[in-house]
């Protein structure tokens, strides 16, 4: 039996969407040419964006097609940049970001001088609203994730973008793991912010949804300021050049509206299982823990420590079993490294190095649960012994 629990990670693409990028990848024009061909792909290019601005409460001007989600992120902290005040020269970034988010940010502050100010996180991995808010007077850009990817504790979205509008500063929120999860509305997130501060900017990508990979959406306010980062030609409002990919757009938007349908009863679904998971380990696994906060957390996701046993060991020792999960924490070039969002709990690199992260899907059902509950805890055993750990 196999078991995929490595949803946030990239979920298993719909029919909906292999069906939208098999009948548009039959046009064979480009979108930006002008014969009937091309046209053609204008018009499917178009409808993708419109319906895809349906599902994120926005307007269809205001989404631009990207790669996915590295490239959106990419695209938002360093063109607000570039186009942002030059006596202002702090980020606000909080501790426990995407590494498309820490990289971005760490460039701007090697490559242009940025300042740096960090956010901590709370014990639950939230971002505090009145920490981030005290960080935010005279920054040229702030950025927050609407919900953590790896402990999946769920931020104060609009909170984050309220203070933002009021100190008058330029909003990114990487909604990456929350988008098809939680409900999500730009126009209402963004209120009514003064043009060119509060939430200004929003990533989205199509393979975190069931969508296909390689394809994602900046959503940038129609009074963003916004420098492009790729140059070439101006088809999406001169803030992204290249030639569109009609076909992935076909395919995210039939993907980002399964997903809208479903929000609601998955969410519930997703939840009840969470949970069976969640108290699962608990009660079968001595000295394990379940971090991110229990309640305002993404439905699909469970973060779990295991005290004495490496993630990494863990992990393969799963997947020998046919389990397929997490360990949570970034690879670089091969080498692991202890996550950094569990050490922004305040928790040691040990323990960094001593978790998973099991994230459940619309493919998911009772059986994947009770499976991974039946194989882990003689895994954990086995990597406890392997580490030298006696419980």
């Amino acid at each position: 039996m196999t078991v995929y629990l490595d949803h946030a990670a990239t979920s298993p693409l719909r029919p909906e969407a292999r069906a939208a990028w098999l009948a548009a990848a039959e046009i064979d024009g480009n979108a930006s040419s002008i014969h009937g061909a091309g046209q053609d792909a204008r018009r499917v290019l178009e409808e993708s964006r419109e319906r895809l601005a349906v599902v994120l409460g926005c307007e269809p001007i205001e989404v631009v097609l990207t790669s996915g989600g590295t490239e959106s992120i990419n695209l938002a902290l360093k063109g607000l940049w570039e186009a942002g005040a030059a006596d202002r020269r702090a980020v606000v970034l909080p501790d426990g970001e995407h590494h498309a988010t820490l990289e971005a940010v760490q460039w701007l502050g090697r490559a242009v001088g940025a300042e740096i100010r960090h956010v901590g996180l709370d014990a639950a991995g939230a971002i505090p609203v009145s920490r981030f808010a005290a960080s935010l007077p005279g920054a040229r850009v702030a950025t927050a994730m609407v919900a953590n990817n790896e402990v999946g504790t769920i931020n104060d979205a609009a909170g984050l973008a309220r203070a933002a509008s009021e100190a008058g500063v330029p909003l990114h929120l990487d909604a990456v793991a929350a988008f098809g999860h939680l409900p999500l509305a730009f126009a209402e997130l963004r209120g009514a912010a003064p043009a060119g501060a509060g939430l200004v900017a929003l990533s989205v990508s199509a393979h975190k949804i069931g969508g296909p990979v390689g394809v994602g959406a900046l959503v940038v306010a129609r009074t963003a300021a916004l420098a492009a980062q790729l140059h070439g030609g101006a088809p999406q409002r001169g803030l992204r050049a290249g030639t569109q990919d009609v076909a992935g757009a076909a395919a995210f938007a039939a993907a980002a509206e399964a997903a809208a349908a479903e929000l609601e009863g998955e969410a519930a679904r997703l939840t009840a299982l969470r949970d069976r998971l969640a108290d699962g380990i608990l009660d079968r696994v001595p000295a394990s823990r379940v971090l991110g906060d229990r309640v305002r957390r993404l439905p699909g996701n469970v973060h779990a420590l295991f005290e004495g046993a490496s993630g990494e060991t863990l992990l393969f020792l799963l997947d020998r079993e046919g389990v397929r999960v997490s360990t949570g924490s970034a690879c670089q070039a091969g080498v692991p490294e202890p996550s950094h969002v569990v050490m922004a709990l305040g928790l040691d690199e040990t323990a960094a190095r001593s978790v998973l992260r099991f994230t459940l899907g619309r493919t998911t059902t009772a059986s994947d649960v009770d499976e991974v509950l039946r194989v882990l805890p003689a895994a954990v055993e086995r990597a406890r012994a392997a580490s030298g750990h006696r419980s």
